[in-house]
């Protein structure tokens, strides 16, 4: 059996049933997709996105920042998109509303099967269209691999990281490495 095709509704239709809907789903330009048609989470990337959000937290707090895995709606408001981004900071600015973000300076999204495609293509383009964005990561839950995209000025720059090496979070004005991310996984 095949999922039926995805049917446009409003935002407000969305963010009304999506506080009462038992999966969640995200919103693209007019049309919903669930999250649980995607393969579920696996035990690597848990722990890899919670070793993330925990290596932001401790500078995060300290500079008034937020940090969210997974459960924050990203809201982007050029795609008319809300998205759940693997890890999310927020610095600056008030949260604009109770369920959602729409300031990230850095998301990170854990790559699965499902996903790897819509997280380079599309998640990349709506994302790095959001003006408070510093940083975007892409990172395996296979190998010790992450895909850094770092905004500069106008342009971003991609550097990849295999094995070893670290991101930069200018937002924090701190690093990740790899070690950090990958601890305990892999």
């Amino acid at each position: 059996m095949t999922d039926a095709a995805p049917k446009a509704i409003s935002v407000e239709d969305y963010l009304r049933t999506e506080r009462e809907s038992p999966y969640k789903r995200e919103y693209v330009g007019g049309f919903v997709y669930p999250l649980h048609a995607q393969a579920g989470a696996s035990s690597e990337h848990g722990r890899i996105s919670l070793r993330i959000a925990a290596a932001l937290l401790p500078d995060a707090d300290g500079q008034g920042c937020r940090v969210y895995q997974s459960d924050m709606q990203l809201f982007v408001s050029g795609a008319s998109s809300y998205f759940y981004p693997d890890v999310m900071l927020v610095c600056g600015g008030d949260q604009p509303g109770r369920y959602h973000e729409s300031s990230p300076c850095l998301l990170a999204e854990v790559l699965s099967t499902s996903t790897v495609h819509n997280d380079r293509r599309h998640k990349y383009a709506v994302y790095t269209a959001i003006p408070t964005l510093q940083t975007y990561l892409l990172v395996s839950q296979d190998e010790r691999y992450v895909v850094e995209y770092q905004r500069n000025g106008k342009e971003w720059t991609m550097r990849e990281h295999r094995g070893a090496g670290q991101v930069d979070v200018p937002c924090l004005g701190q690093v990740l490495t790899l070690d950090q991310i990958y601890r305990g996984v892999l």
